[in-house]
């Protein structure tokens, strides 16, 4: 695909963390790590995962020392870089997870995430976190024959797996028409399980809230190495009985860690505020979240300033699992996410981009998330969220809680729990298998926009490379 080059407001942005934290101020990182520390958990990581975990535990019992060590600042990652999407959906499927656990226990999870979207909610009222909340849902639309296919393959499947009614229904075009008007729709899904979220808002609220709850937070604070006891940093050594890894995306930067959880690229661009007239023609008064059943998806909201965030995955992988840690954006990726925009939106055409941004996600060799804790050595971990970790990381949150709290509960046993997956292959088979994966999506939705009624062989074939 050849990406026409996107029209640039004045004041537009390239990288600088995400138009979230532009939008409300990129804040300074606290005080670094100032010697050694004595706690009772270490956590590495400042983004959701690590905080959501710090938050439960003091909640739990408030006598805990628990320390938090940031290489940056709380919220620089993902957390504060994602689209927005609260989101119920599971990585991986829910055939993977029953494959171990048998088909209840996977069940059982789906319900724990659809919890999830509203436990977040809850925490982030009761803590006062203003962060934008709308629970509008998902719609997911089907833009062509081939995609419609697949969307009537996916609900069947959810039916298939106890989603009723309630929790999903297929809308036609008129019905679609009455929410959220998307050229090229032939129909849609919705589900009520999805609210949209000011993610860097999220993080900033969640920081302060575990802050008053007495959690020691150090920014500017890179942990060296992890072992049995300790986390080791150039200001000091925190030593804990427990030491939990919540890096998510920046896993493969750490030692002994390279090939865990493949760092996966994903972009965004933001439009200025747009006026009242392309409301009027695009609707999208529920504040729904947007996806499709493109292979090559994108993701959407309309903000709370009334901008569209769209997002797709750009260029997803650099070689040897280095991670771009600062946002920068490659010109044909803000080219290609505006032309899939204007597609989706002829009315924006006259609008302008303000601002471009990346970040990376954890993709273990599964595609599916998990969380683990050994408790002969007290080291602990959780994500490989594959792009569903706003919610997410909160369930893993109350998983590690109760796993450091040796409580046998619900939570404790969903079938994440002691996931391991084999590493992803050394490079350069690494970089190849996701570049091919991905160049065969881009060219299987082409030949699908052109009527085809199943899907592209292409698409199969990517699946295999890579087992997604």
């Amino acid at each position: 695909m050849c990406a026409m080059n996107a029209p640039l407001s004045p004041d537009f942005v390239n990288g600088e963390v995400s138009f979230w934290y532009r939008s409300i101020g990129v804040p300074e990182p606290g005080d670094p790590l100032g010697g050694d520390r004595e706690a009772d958990v270490a956590i590495v990581g400042a983004g959701y995962t690590g905080l959501w975990t710090a938050y439960y535990l003091k909640k739990a019992d408030p006598s805990l020392r628990v320390v938090v060590l940031e290489k940056e600042f709380a919220g620089f990652g993902a957390s504060g870089r994602n689209g927005g999407w609260l989101t119920a959906a599971l990585a991986g499927s829910p055939g993977r997870y029953a494959r171990t656990h048998g088909r209840d226990a996977a069940r059982r999870f789906q319900h724990a995430m659809f919890e999830s979207v509203d436990e977040v909610i809850r925490v982030a009222g009761e803590e006062g976190v203003d962060a934008d909340i709308v629970k509008g849902g998902l719609l997911t639309v089907a833009r062509g024959p081939a995609q419609a296919a697949r969307l009537r393959e996916e609900l069947a499947s959810q039916r298939e797996w106890g989603w009723g009614e309630d929790d999903v229904r297929p809308l036609s075009r008129d019905e679609l028409d009455g929410r959220l008007r998307v050229t090229g729709a032939l129909g849609a899904t919705w589900t009520p399980h999805c609210a949209r979220v000011q993610p860097a808002k999220l993080a900033r609220g969640l920081a302060a809230a575990v802050r008053r709850l007495g959690v020691e937070v150090h920014e500017r604070t890179p942990v060296v190495r992890i072992a049995p006891g300790r986390a080791i940093t150039p200001y000091g050594t925190v030593r804990a009985s427990h030491v939990l890894r919540c890096t998510e995306g920046f896993t493969a930067t750490l030692p002994g860690h390279h090939r865990d959880w493949l760092p996966m690229n994903s972009s965004m661009i933001v439009t200025e505020p747009l006026p009242e007239d392309v409301w009027t023609a695009l609707g999208w008064h529920g504040r729904e979240l947007l996806g499709d059943m493109a292979h090559y998806y994108m993701y959407a909201q309309r903000t709370a300033d009334d901008r569209i965030a769209f997002g797709g995955r750009g260029r997803p992988y650099l070689y040897g699992s280095r991670v771009d840690d600062r946002g920068h954006t490659h010109a044909w990726t803000v080219g290609a996410l505006w032309e899939l925009l204007t597609s989706f939106f002829p009315a924006v055409a006259d609008a302008r981009v303000a601002h471009a941004w990346s970040g990376v996600l954890g993709v273990p060799r599964d595609w599916c998330s998990a969380v683990h804790l050994d408790p002969g050595t007290g080291l602990g971990w959780a994500g490989g969220y594959t792009g569903h970790g706003v919610t997410a990381a909160n369930l893993a949150g109350r998983t590690l809680r109760d796993l450091v709290l040796r409580r046998d509960t619900e939570t404790s046993r969903l079938p994440w729990t002691g996931r391991r997956v084999r590493a992803w292959e050394p490079e350069p088979l690494r970089w190849l298998g996701v570049h091919s994966m991905y160049r065969l999506y881009r060219l299987a939705d082409a030949r699908e926009s052109r009527g085809m009624r199943r899907t592209s062989a292409l698409a199969r074939i990517a699946d295999m490379i890579t087992g997604h």
